[in-house]
This record gives structure tokens, C-alpha cells and sequence, in this order.
């Protein structure tokens, strides 16, 4: 069952050709100085499998794809990521068993299809599993487990290797670096993981309901009504005030009906008659007035043109008494010519003037007798209007006397009726108003219910999924034992066998799976250096030795070291105590499991029957690229550091 997992070969497509890596061996060893590739390698290889790789200078700038030949289980996958930060998302996938080009496969998780998805699927995992908290009472449903969290079970990287170990000290990551290590060793499974999650969400709506239901019955205190029995009967009160408010206005429309006699219904009569006939008069004023309007304007016009026709008569007059003597166009003298007797001294014709001056025009006399017309109209309107204004001011005086009466004689008889009218009115709208409002109470009381009705259903649910929860937790804690006691064991002895200085106990703790030293976590047992990568070393080992051993677990059997020799220094002894452990390791079950370990050199006593792979700076990992010199290189921990 213990899932195989190999890396077949790196391929780095360089701008000056490809170079590659083939790992047939159960262990290989990559050695050579600092600064000649072995993490970019280590980590251009996680970056191939969809992960953050902290890409050296190098790759950044000489590599174009990174290609990653890989076995898990029974499939076989050769995966293609580009180094451009445009193409680097996507993977480009092709099944080596069927020699298929699968769809590309995007590295971020919300875009199907995702490495990620793929990669767990062929582990024999779910790709949606998440890792919620256990304390009970978080409303986090987790965070979903990738592929990038295995491989943090099977990448040991330089910056970590005497600091620690698989970033337990990333508090934010604790939940789920428990439930991926449980996850691999068959202790939990995605069902588990789902009612987990499943829990913590019902915890959170557990609380928002019962958040709502305080915020409502909160609400419901500072109302005059404190019960929801007390507001049906308020209710009750309020519908029976309705009824009898509703029951008196019947009786007052009946009382007021018949209430005006036949001598008030003439005078009402005459009344509505008095005030059609006022509104006729005043608009007989209003259009009278507009008439006479209309004939000044026109009068004003006719007496300008007598004007007008007298001033060209006048103007007749003065011209005629003049004599020209001279021609008033051509400017010739007019007294040496003969003028015939009655003639224009100018153009010689018949002269008028002195005929007959006192002629009456045809036009005056039309225009005079027009203004004589309008003067009559105008007089005609004046004697009119002042009729229609006396008019006006009778019907005005009538229409006062016949309101007068009207109210004299209803008051007594209708304003008592029309005041209990308005009393019943404003005790029947009270009523519907007081009604509203307490149906709105209800409605709140019969919110609370729902949501304490829906807080019991969720806390049942909830119930119900603990219960599920601990039924399977408790079926495999027959199996969480057994595989505890034979890590513990097998950890105990690795501790002794490489001979850590300083440790008398060692065990691994039963529910964070970190190693415990002389009874205390590792990481306050030493903050640092080789006692922390000779605690790595075992762990990691004891962890390999059990999964193969069982063959019962998901956890694949490979592990990628970087540099396990960096803290240890001068202790040669430690160093190849951890060497001989891993070529133990890899020989135990041979074909069973990878290792590939990369490291400055090699301790003298360990015996070589291993794959090695050497690096200098005259052959460095990426061959295709000119090395600059050991004084002209940042190493990837060195950047890290900054």
C-alpha cells in the first residue's frame, strides 16, 4: 500500500542546451563544494513539481523549462514548467505510460485542471481535503492540503536543516502538518478530514444562530412587551378595541344620515344656486373686462390713423403754398415758362388746392365713424360691467346668508355626531396601529423560535457529526498505536545509533509528531546546528524505515536532503554515523524507496556503495553555464538569510 514515489530524471532545457539528471539508484549522493549548484538543482526540482523553488540567478536567467520525470504508483509523468514569469503557471503534463499529452495543468488551485489535483490523485488522495483545527470550538473549516504540503514530508532544505523540522515552528501550519502526517500514515482519511471540517462550519453557525437569537431577545427587552404570552394578549385587546370602535362608527353613520330636514336641503339647494350663478358673474366680469381691453387697443389704432391721415392733409397744405421756382429735380428755373391758368406751376396738370379744400376724404370719414363705434361699445361695456359687479356682490352677500343659516341650523343636530365620529375614528386607527406593532413583536418572537428551533438542529447535526468523528477516529486507534510505538522505537534507536550527543531519551510525541529529546520538544533541546541536523536525519529515516517496513501507509518513499553535513563541522564521527543510516536505509529494502542526498563531501568511513554524482566549479550543476568562480557566487541560503 505505501505508495512508490520516484524521481526518474531532471532535465534543465539551458540557453545553451539541455542538461540532465538521471536517479536509477536508491541513493544518490550530489557532492561537491559550496556554490556549485546542488540546491539550485534540489530546488529547480521542487519547483518542477508545481512548488515556490527559490530559483537561483542562474535559472532565472539561463533555463528556460525545468522538466521532472516522475513515478508515483503505477503512473508515470513527465512535467514541463516553464521559468518565464508570463508561461509559469501552467505545467505542461504528457503521460509517459501512454506517451499522451494531457491538457496543461495550472499551479494555482483555483484553475482546473491543477498539478496539485494530480499529483494527490495518483498519491491516493482527495485534491479538495482540507485541515481544520481540533480544539472543539474553531469555526474554521481549514485550509485545503496540496501537493506542496507533502512534499514538505519529502524535502528537507538547506535552510531548514539545523533549524527545523518541517516547519513546526510556522505555528499557522501546525493543524496542517498534523493532518498531512496522519494523512500518510493512514491514520485519518479524507472522510475524517470532511466531518472535521463538516464540525468546525457547524460551529460557526451554531454560533452566528445563537448570536442572532441574544441580538433578537435584546431587541425584544427594551419593548414594552416582555413575553410573547403577553403580546398575544395585548394582541387580543387590541382586536376587540377594533370590533367595538368599528361597531360605533356603524351606529354614528346611521344617527347622521337622516340628520339635514327638507327646509336645510333647500336652502342647500339654493346655496349651490347662489354659487354657480356668482361663478358665472365673475366670469361675465372677467370677459367684459377683456372686451373693453381689446377696444381700447383697437380705438388707440384708429385715432392714430386720423392722426396720421391729418398730418399728410396738413402737410398737403403747406406744400401746395409754396411756388417753386426751381425744378426740385433737375434743378432748371420754372419762372421763365408760360404756366397755363389752374395749373401746377411744377408739372403743368389741373392744381387741386384751390378747386375745392374742404372736400371730405372717404377714408376719415370711415375711420371717424369706426371711433364713434367704439366710443358706443366702450360705454355699452362700462354700464355692463357695473351691473355684473352689483351682481356679483348680491350673490355674495346671498351665498354668506345661506351658509350662515345652513350652519345655524345643522350645528346642533350634527357636531355632537361628528365629534364622537372622530373620537371612535382615532380609537379605531389606534387599534389597527397598536395591532401592527404587536404583530411585528410576534413576528420577532416567532423569529426567536425559528432560530432556536434551527440552533437545535445545528447543534444536533453538530452532535452527530462529533459522534461520527469519534467512531472513526476510535477505529483506527488500534492502528495510531501500534504505528506510534514502532516510530518511537525505531526513532529511540536511530538516536542511539548516531550517536547524538547530550540525548538520553527520545520519542516522538503522539499527537504533534515532533521529536521530543530528554523529555522536551527539540527546538528547546538546541536552537541550532548539528544537533538539530543529526535529530533530522534520524527522524526522517525512522519515518522511511517504518513506512517501508509496514507497506501499509500512503507516505511515499522518497526523501530529497540538502547538506546534512552543513552544522555538523568537524564531527566526523556524527557525519558518518548519518551516512552509514541512510546507505541502511536505502539497502534494507532495495527498489523500495529513493534517496537523494546532496552534500559538500563525504566522510572518509563511509563505505561507497551508493550512486555519487560530483560537482566542482569547473563542472557545476547547470554544465551548459559558465561558472563565475567560488568569490563571484551567492549561495541560495545566503539570499534566504537576507
Amino acid at each position: 500500500m505505501t505508495t512508490a514515489f520516484r524521481l526518474n530524471s531532471v532535465v534543465l532545457d539551458t540557453v545553451e542546451g539541455p542538461v540532465r539528471y538521471a536517479f536509477p539508484a536508491d541513493l544518490t549522493i550530489l557532492a561537491g563544494p559550496t556554490g556549485v549548484g546542488k540546491t539550485t538543482l534540489l530546488e529547480a526540482i521542487k519547483y518542477g513539481f508545481g512548488g515556490d523553488g527559490m530559483l537561483a540567478p542562474v535559472v532565472a536567467e539561463s533555463v528556460n523549462d525545468i522538466s521532472i520525470d516522475v513515478s508515483i504508483g503505477d503512473a508515470r509523468y513527465l512535467l514541463v514548467r516553464s521559468v518565464d514569469p508570463g508561461k509559469h503557471r501552467n505545467v505542461r503534463v504528457t503521460d509517459l505510460r501512454t506517451q499522451e499529452r494531457l491538457p496543461d495543468h495550472s499551479t494555482e488551485l483555483d484553475q482546473s485542471p491543477n498539478l496539485s489535483s494530480l499529483l494527490m490523485s495518483e498519491l491516493g488522495f482527495a485534491g479538495d481535503m482540507r485541515a481544520a483545527a481540533r480544539t472543539g470550538t474553531s469555526t474554521n473549516a481549514g485550509t485545503r492540503i496540496t501537493f506542496a504540503d507533502i512534499f514538505s514530508f519529502l524535502y528537507v532544505p538547506q535552510s531548514d536543516m539545523n533549524r527545523d523540522i518541517a516547519r513546526s515552528q510556522e505555528q499557522y501550519l501546525g493543524a496542517k502538518r498534523k493532518a498531512v502526517f496522519e494523512l500518510l500514515f493512514g491514520l485519518t482519511d479524507e472522510h475524517i478530514l470532511a466531518l472535521r471540517s463538516r464540525a468546525n462550519k457547524l460551529n460557526g453557525a451554531v454560533d452566528d444562530a445563537a448570536r442572532e437569537t441574544r441580538t433578537i431577545r435584546h431587541f425584544l427587552r427594551t419593548t414594552d412587551t416582555t413575553s410573547k404570552e403577553e403580546a398575544l394578549s395585548a394582541v387580543g385587546d387590541a382586536a376587540n378595541e377594533q370590533t367595538s370602535a368599528e361597531a360605533a362608527l356603524r351606529v354614528l353613520r346611521e344617527q347622521i344620515n337622516p340628520v339635514a330636514d327638507r327646509q336645510t336641503q333647500v336652502l342647500r339647494d339654493l346655496l349651490t344656486d347662489a354659487e354657480r350663478r356668482l361663478a358665472e358673474a365673475k366670469a361675465t366680469v372677467t370677459s367684459l373686462i377683456r372686451q373693453s381691453k381689446q377696444l381700447a387697443g383697437e380705438k388707440r389704432r384708429v385715432e392714430g390713423d386720423i392722426a396720421r391721415l391729418q398730418r399728410m392733409r396738413d402737410a398737403g397744405d403747406r406744400i401746395a403754398s409754396i411756388e417753386f421756382v426751381t425744378c426740385p429735380r433737375c434743378m432748371q428755373s420754372l419762372t421763365d415758362r408760360a404756366i397755363p391758368a389752374g395749373a401746377c406751376r411744377v408739372c403743368l396738370q389741373d392744381d387741386p388746392v384751390p378747386g375745392n379744400p374742404d372736400i371730405d376724404q372717404y377714408e376719415q370719414r370711415q375711420l371717424a365713424e369706426q371711433l364713434r363705434e367704439m366710443d358706443d361699445q366702450l360705454a355699452a361695456i362700462a354700464e355692463q360691467l357695473v351691473a355684473t359687479d352689483d351682481a356679483v356682490a348680491d350673490r355674495e352677500a346671498l351665498i354668506k346668508e345661506l351658509t350662515v343659516e345652513i350652519d345655524r341650523r345643522t350645528s346642533e343636530r350634527v357636531t355632537p355626531r361628528l365629534q364622537a365620529f372622530t373620537d371612535a375614528s382615532t380609537r379605531l386607527a389606534r387599534a389597527q396601529a397598536r395591532q401592527r406593532e404587536l404583530e411585528g413583536v410576534l413576528r420577532q418572537w416567532d423569529r426567536v423560535d425559528d432560530l432556536v428551533q434551527a440552533e437545535e438542529k445545528l447543534r444536533k447535526e453538530r452532535d452527530g457529526v462529533r459522534a461520527e468523528l469519534g467512531r472513526r477516529e476510535a477505529a483506527i486507534d488500534a492502528r495510531r498505536s501500534d504505528i506510534l510505538g514502532e516510530l518511537n522505537a525505531e526513532f529511540n534507536r536511530a538516536v542511539r545509533s548516531v550517536g547524538i550527543p547530550s540525548i538520553e531519551t527520545a520519542h516522538i510525541h503522539p499527537t504533534s509528531f515532533l521529536p521530543i529529546l530528554n523529555g522536551e520538544l527539540f527546538n528547546r533541546v538546541s536552537r541550532g546546528g548539528g544537533i538539530i541536523t543529526a535529530t533530522q536525519i534520524a527522524y526522517w529515516t525512522s519515518i522511511l524505515y517504518v513506512v517501508v517496513s509496514r507497506g501499509d501507509t500512503y507516505y511515499p518513499s522518497f526523501l530529497l536532503v540538502d547538506s546534512p553535513r552543513m552544522a555538523l563541522n568537524s564531527a566526523s564521527d556524527i557525519s558518518a554515523a548519518l551516512y552509514r543510516r541512510l546507505r541502511d536505509l536505502a539497502g534494507a529494502r532495495p527498489g523500495k524507496l529513493q534517496l537523494i542526498v546532496a552534500d559538500n563531501e563525504l566522510p572518509d568511513a563511509v563505505q561507497r556503495d551508493f550512486a555519487e554524482l560530483d560537482f566542482d566549479y569547473d563542472h557545476p550543476t547547470i554544465a551548459t553555464i559558465d561558472h563565475p568562480g567560488p568569490n563571484a557566487v551567492e549561495t541560495l541560503d545566503e539570499s534566504a538569510e537576507r
